[in-house]
């Protein structure tokens, strides 16, 4: 099956409840690129749709009548894992798992992130999202070093509230559409020819199941030059030959090109008919991303670096990409990814949010159950074998795809037999 952005959104579609359109390009005719519809209609002057979207609320609060007040949040560690524990003046706990940033970043987090929570209610979550941000110019830290602490505080008090209320944490942000999730494998390497790396995807897919995939291609951030000479070109071929037309294929350049050197990537993808072309040109570089995305057919997804809402709206509004992929922990955590989502929603584009690694999976697994506007495939790095045994019953994978945790909370079965052995982390 060719994909295309009308296919690709059309399969968006078919896993969700809104109707996800796009107009596809038609070099024959000369019609304009993909969204310009929509641009003549709004041209530049803010669409107060998007911010309408995003503005309405997020949690379910039914079943939290009374205070939650928070009496103290500790990191900890225990070997090379670190985890967030919160606890109310009432007894209950929860817990977060960090994403393997808490190194470097806890001195941010105990000493500008953890603070502003205490004494406050839970049930405010959302607004104390802001509230955060806003407290003693924390603002100035704006991007992953405020983001990804505020993030892991956001997952332990979205734990605490669904164990109070008996809800998981995708009921508790609207209701559950989905229990079971497909994904795509990740491989994340650039050190292999083009044949070795066929050879770890076929491992991946042997040991998940999967029916996706997602290679590297370019040499990341690396101003067009290739992490090999001639990886890419020979690699985007043999894997559609290797795997054949029933295999979903994804590519991530990391910031590797231009726009010059972008889009003829780009074309090579469209010839396998890959699903789509992550980050292709400097991730800060709205411009150039968006040349390449009016150039091709195949779709471009951003946003895993990205902090700001009013950079996201910017980019949903002037159709820079079109998927948005916000990182739960870089972005800072659900919430604020469910509003990006419900921008990138007015505009009929999917959010297919990205995944940092760890047990982060678990968290995209919550946001795919509770947002309509998913793509048809979400990021998988690898995690069941080290937390499914976490959960009761155990996350297996089947059929290339995950299920849902149904459990309260995040899902995790017993907190305090997770914890046994974990030291606090001051400073």
């Amino acid at each position: 099956m060719k994909i295309t952005r009308r296919s690709f959104l059309a399969a968006s579609a078919a896993a969700s409840t809104y109707s996800l359109l796009a107009q596809q390009k038609d070099s024959s005719s000369g019609s304009r690129p993909l969204g310009a519809s929509k641009q003549r209609e709004h041209g530049s002057a803010l669409d107060p749709r998007l911010a309408d979207a995003a503005a309405k609320p997020v949690l379910n609060l039914n079943g939290l009548k009374d205070p939650v007040i928070i009496e103290s949040i500790e990191l900890l560690r225990k070997g090379r894992e670190h985890f967030l524990r919160v606890r109310s003046k009432d007894g209950a706990e929860g817990l977060s798992v960090d994403n393997g940033r808490a190194d470097v970043l806890h001195p941010i987090l105990n000493r500008l992130v953890i603070p502003y929570f205490i004494g406050k209610d839970a049930r405010e979550l959302e607004e104390h999202l802001f509230g955060v941000y806003r407290d003693r110019d924390n603002y100035k830290f704006q991007g992953l070093a405020l983001w990804c602490p505020v993030a892991l505080v956001e997952f332990a008090i979205l734990d605490l509230l669904g164990r109070i209320a008996g809800k998981s944490i995708a009921k508790l942000l609207g209701g559950a559409i989905r229990t079971s999730v497909p994904f795509y494998v990740a491989s994340g390497r650039r050190d292999t020819t083009p044949e070795q790396e066929i050879d770890y995807l076929k491992g991946l897919i042997e040991k998940t199941g999967a029916k996706s995939i997602k290679y590297r291609v370019g040499g990341r951030m690396s101003r067009n030059a290739d992490a090999s000479p001639g990886r890419t070109e020979r690699l985007i071929p043999l894997t559609r030959k290797v795997f054949g037309d029933k295999m979903a294929i994804h590519a991530d350049a990391n910031s590797s090109y231009d726009a010059q050197h972008a889009i003829p990537v780009g074309r090579m993808l469209e010839d396998i008919n890959a699903v789509y072309f992550e980050e292709p040109c400097p991730f800060d570089d709205f411009d150039a991303t968006k040349k390449v995305t009016d150039a091709l057919k195949i779709p471009i997804a951003l946003g895993e670096q990205e902090s700001s809402r009013a950079r996201f709206q910017w980019c949903i509004r002037e159709r820079v990409a079109d998927i948005m992929q916000p990182d739960l922990f870089y972005y800072g955590g659900l919430i604020r990814s469910i509003r990006v989502a419900r921008m990138a929603a007015v505009r009929d584009m999917p959010t297919t949010v990205h995944l940092s690694g760890g047990f982060g999976f678990v968290y995209s697994l919550h946001f795919a159950a509770c947002v309509p506007n998913i793509g048809p495939w979400q990021e998988y790095k690898q995690g069941v074998e080290t937390y499914g045994q976490w959960f009761n019953p155990p996350l297996r994978i089947t059929d290339g795809a995950l299920r849902v945790p149904k459990g309260p909370g995040v899902g995790i079965a017993d907190p305090k037999e997770v914890l046994k052995g974990a030291e606090a982390v001051k400073g």
